[in-house]
């Protein structure tokens, strides 16, 4: 989702567009000297993050997405706009998402379609959509009677867990397979009022803000008077620790869209043959520390905090995975088995990874008053993630939908610690599940993030080589 600025495609030619970037260049300095050192709000450095980034997980979660059933995700394109009347679909042949026939997606993903939160009453079925959604990929399709029973129970059990988002009902016929592999996020040109409306409801609406903080959140939104910057980021830390963890998110979420956009850019088109690189100078343009007012260092620290949040997430969620009833299904047997070892291999890492973010430090004080600012953290996700469906451009919309339910996901397993260590076995339980989407879109939210820290450093060395 593009963050709405009309720089059009650019070509590499042009001395003047290179004296541009070199003297820009020439700024980001500043920008190096402050992405570096410990995090707010946690114990971990930007250097250990980006370490254990390179050598550990980018290169497994890397291979990981490239697996059948990391790289099938079933979302619905076409669900309306809940809040205002649609704007129309973006007509930039780039904003096309080109749906997956069903005869390319893997049987096993096929036959685990069915939605397990089925309320149908005929009994006589019961049975018969239980050994469908076995095979959703997080139960295997060989369960004993009593296991079967406990899925069933747990098949009526709704959807009364916390979802942080609104999830697309897979049976509805607009829902598609999508191979995303072969729709790489990437600026598409997606831009202006439509653009600047979601994000603008995202932050103003959605994020916590008092009314005496009249400076705009949406960093897209023009800044009023001569506001540098420093007076709100001294009021954002004064805001109680969920509510500025809700706004980085946010923010961390919106910087990692912008880095892949910027680093999968269309830089010419010569008789329809399309050259996609990094684009330096829309680089500088969203974070260089002069041209935003101090704000670009600050935006990509939020980055790190959401990369944080997010690997906490992957280690708390290993216990669920590690059950030998887990099956990543396919239909394959050897890459299923191969796809579990590996996603087993990366918890192991994530698990070692020494300096943590402590989600105990959330929701702590008055049980009341924790219960209702949880509640509250968890709708306002939940509205963000149903702003996505106001996207206007296909791709965008895809990409905003997964990397927003891999959020979601991720926070649920942070909330869930309790139900997550109390899991049977060898049966299913109601107390704690995943379903095959949020699982896909857990693993390749992630894997953007890995990416995003990744072409930060490649930005890094672009900048310099253009000194």
């Amino acid at each position: 989702m593009s963050s709405g600025r009309g720089t059009g495609r650019t070509t590499a030619a042009g001395t003047g567009l290179a004296a541009r970037i070199l003297l820009l260049g020439s700024l980001w300095t500043a920008a190096e000297a402050q992405l570096t050192g410990v995090l707010d709000d946690c114990l971990c450095d930007i250097e250990s993050i980006e370490d254990f980034n390179t050598y550990k997980i980018f290169p497994k979660i890397q291979k990981l997405q490239e697996r059948d059933y990391f790289r099938y995700y079933k979302v619905n394109l076409k669900r309306p706009c809940p809040f205002w009347a649609d704007d129309g679909h973006c007509s930039i042949k780039d904003c096309h998402v080109e749906p997956c026939p069903e005869s390319k997606v893997p049987v096993g993903i096929k036959a685990g379609s069915s939605n397990k939160y089925s309320k149908r009453p005929n009994n006589t079925k019961v049975l018969e959509d239980c050994e469908q959604a076995n095979k959703l990929g997080a139960i295997n399709s060989t369960l004993s009677n009593q296991s079967k029973e406990a899925f069933i129970d747990w098949a009526r059990y709704d959807d009364s867990q916390d979802h942080f988002c609104e999830l697309d009902d897979e049976r509805s016929p607009d829902a598609q397979y999508v191979d995303l592999l072969l729709n790489p996020e990437r600026y598409t040109g997606y831009k202006g009022p439509s653009a600047w409306r979601v994000w603008n409801s995202i932050y103003e609406e959605n994020c916590f803000k008092p009314r005496s903080v009249y400076r705009p959140l949406n960093p897209l939104a023009p800044s009023r008077g001569e506001d540098d910057g420093e007076s709100f980021y001294t009021w954002l830390e004064g805001l109680c620790l969920e509510k500025r963890v809700f706004y980085k998110l946010i923010s961390g979420l919106h910087v990692s869209i912008n880095l892949h956009l910027c680093a999968n850019y269309l830089l010419e088109e010569t008789w329809g043959k399309p050259r996609w690189g990094h684009n330096v100078k829309e680089f500088i343009h969203r974070f260089d520390p002069i041209e935003t007012k101090g704000e670009g260092p600050r935006r990509l620290k939020n980055l790190y905090f959401l990369y944080l949040i997010e690997l906490r997430a992957l280690s708390k969620v290993a216990p669920y995975f590690e059950r030998s009833i887990v099956d990543l299904y396919t239909g394959n047997v050897q890459e299923d088995a191969e796809s579990k070892a590996l996603l087993l291999d990366i918890f192991r890492d994530t698990k070692s990874f020494p300096m943590h973010f402590d989600e105990k430090s959330m929701f702590a004080g008055d049980k009341k008053g924790a219960k209702s600012l949880k509640e509250e953290f968890r709708l306002h996700f939940k509205n963000i993630s149903r702003i996505m469906d106001c996207v206007g451009c296909d791709k965008c919309r895809l990409w905003g939908k997964l990397q927003t339910q891999g959020l979601g996901t991720a926070l649920k397993i942070l909330f869930s610690e309790k139900e997550i260590q109390s899991l049977p076995e060898n049966s299913p339980s109601k107390g704690f599940q995943l379903t095959r989407q949020e699982i896909v879109a857990l693993i390749n939210a992630f894997g953007r993030l890995s990416t995003s820290i990744k072409e930060l450093q490649n930005f890094k060395v672009l900048l310099q080589h253009t000194r």
